[in-house]
């Protein structure tokens, strides 16, 4: 296999061109190209600067989950710190979680800070949302939000090698107006639930509205977690 490493975008689209599969740590896909053979190009956008950025608003698709620090919200922080062992984090990438990843830890986080997503394809790079980029299984360059308020994740605890852990993440956002919205996700099994709702009234009233959504036919348990984190995070956003 031969690993290419594109520094511009150029010479990442060329790569795309000439067929190369995209990968970065290949902690996903190593175990399936030892059993099935690996391909004859590869591409990584480790090199790619526009991949590799960390700051406010803004995280790269080819930036390792360990480097997800306190310049991110504290719901991308905490989903990424979730993610498999100290070993997987410090190989696994924001683009392999978000799309080559069934279980995609870090796509409730993305959706509550209603991030758009960067894509490269061979002649253009633009924007899109994260519904077409899961879907589509783009080339994700990286993430932009808009700053929250205030934001929050829970993974429930769950055993190694059983179901998917319920996971829920919440953000509050606040709009020119000064009105405020709550966003939250969940990822129940394989799927992921993602609802926005007006959060002024107060926690009771954001609550309602949201078991009026798919989130009123979660399990029991799991709508407790749900309640518990948008209390939670409404009320550090009172604080606030």
């Amino acid at each position: 296999m031969l690993l290419r490493l594109p520094t511009s975008m150029s010479e990442a689209q060329e790569c795309l061109a000439e067929g190369a599969v995209p990968i970065g740590g290949a902690t996903l896909v190593w175990a399936t190209w030892q059993r099935d053979g690996f391909p004859e190009l590869a591409m990584s956008l480790r090199d790619l600067p526009a991949a590799n950025a960390v700051g406010r608003g803004t995280l790269g698709a080819a930036v390792v989950l360990h480097r997800i620090d306190a310049e991110v919200p504290e719901v991308l922080r905490r989903a990424a710190s979730t993610v498999g062992t100290g070993a997987v984090r410090r190989t696994a990438t924001v683009g392999g979680n978000i799309v080559g990843s069934t279980l995609r830890c870090l796509l409730p986080a993305a959706l509550v800070l209603d991030a758009r997503a960067t894509v490269l394809e061979t002649d253009r790079v633009y924007e899109t949302d994260l519904a077409e980029v899961v879907a589509k299984r783009h080339l994700l360059l990286g993430l932009r939000w808009r700053e929250p308020v205030v934001s929050g994740y829970h993974k429930v605890p769950a055993d190694a090698g059983g179901p998917p852990p319920f996971v829920v993440a919440t953000a509050v956002h606040a709009d020119g107006d000064g009105r405020r919205l709550l966003r939250v996700a969940a990822r129940d099994g394989y799927e992921v639930l993602n609802e926005s709702v007006p959060c002024g009234a107060g926690p009771e009233e954001a609550l309602g509205t949201l078991d009026r959504t798919e989130f009123g036919a979660l399990p029991a348990e799991a709508r407790e977690v749900v309640h518990r984190q948008v209390t939670d995070v409404l009320a550090r956003s009172a604080e606030g």
